[in-house]
């Protein structure tokens, strides 16, 4: 893949939130996510999946530059191939990449303003960074975009309370997009939704990710969102990436225990194919202590001693990159 389809370029980053004190007076550190390592490609629909906890949505912010950058770098390259090392940007630089960059929230019910039409609501990226002259021009945008989101002209003149939770996804939707951004964390943006409305949000989003070119991190612990909507699909535990795969792949042939029983665990209206689930025994440990070697070797039925020492390393399997010392043995 070639340097200038890449998107999102992440470094050995790591994210860390002091949480306290030692008795020494060192701080204590909560390591959200821990060395990771991760190519977004341009115009794709990135998979982020894993348990609570496992850090994907610290991961998808840090990628926003609304998480704190410990160690390592992250990369962002824009429509027109320019550059932007989140770590280090001037306020120009910023503000420039502030239009590029957006979020979706998961609940739509708290992401938006109870006291602001809807039309306000959806212009004020737009008036916060001066990306308008008029207000003449802003309404035009405004339209525009509502128009791609499938909100009538009507609904700009309603306040939030007025809509279904599916038309408040649509608002945030079309808030994030007035910029023309190029890139858009999407963070269990259909988690709250029932699930007849979230194949349609879903349906929405790949349409506008066609049609405006953008490039989309979709953040879910629903592997079977994921495996309908996205092209490649990377596995979290504990701050770490485990499994990086196409889902055509992932999710019938996972390399990884953890995948495994990640996917054991989706339900089937085929009685045919029902699989029995996977169960995990003991806790997720926790992320300011975690466990040497493989972090995922304390509920692993099949963890060996080199597991329990030694932390495995990503490896190439033609496309399919796993970090499993189980699987490198059996390679």
């Amino acid at each position: 893949m070639s340097e200038q389809s890449i998107a999102v370029s992440i470094k050995d980053l790591s994210v860390e939130f002091p949480i306290g004190k030692t008795i020494l007076g060192k701080p204590t550190l909560l390591t959200a996510v821990g060395n990771v390592s991760l190519d977004v490609p341009s115009g794709s629909f990135f998979g982020l999946v894993g348990e609570s906890g496992s850090g994907k949505t610290t991961l998808g912010r840090a990628t926003l530059r609304a998480a704190p950058i410990s160690k390592g770098s992250i990369t962002f390259r824009d429509r027109e191939g320019e550059q932007f090392e989140l770590r280090h940007m001037s306020s120009k630089r910023e503000k420039a990449f502030r239009r590029n960059a957006q979020l979706i929230f998961q609940d739509p019910y708290a992401a938006l303003s109870p006291r602001m039409t809807v039309r306000d609501i959806i212009a004020e990226p737009l008036e916060v960074m001066k990306l308008t002259k008029s207000r003449a021009e802003t309404d035009e945008r405004v339209r525009e975009i509502a128009a791609k989101c499938r909100l009538n002209v009507e609904h700009l003149r309603r306040f939030p309370h007025a809509f279904s939770g599916g038309q408040r996804q649509r608002i945030s939707i079309a808030r994030a997009l007035v910029t023309n951004p190029s890139y858009i964390v999407a963070d269990e943006s259909v988690a709250a939704l029932d699930v007849s409305i979230q194949a349609d949000i879903l349906n929405l989003l790949k349409s506008l990710q066609r049609d405006m070119g953008l490039t989309f991190l979709f953040i879910s612990h629903d592997l079977s969102v994921v495996a309908h909507t996205c092209e490649m699909v990377a596995v979290m535990y504990l701050g770490s990436l485990v499994e990086i795969a196409p889902p055509r792949i992932l999710f019938t042939e996972p390399l990884h225990p953890y995948t495994k029983a990640l996917i054991s665990a989706i339900p089937s209206l085929d009685p045919d194919h029902r699989q029995k689930a996977v169960k995990l025994s003991g806790e997720i440990p926790s992320p300011v202590n975690p466990p040497p070697g493989c972090k995922f070797h304390t509920r692993c039925p099949l963890a060996t001693e080199r597991c329990r020492a030694e932390a495995p390393q990503f490896r190439d399997y033609e496309g399919h990159k796993v970090a499993c010392h189980l699987v490198e043995k059996g390679a």
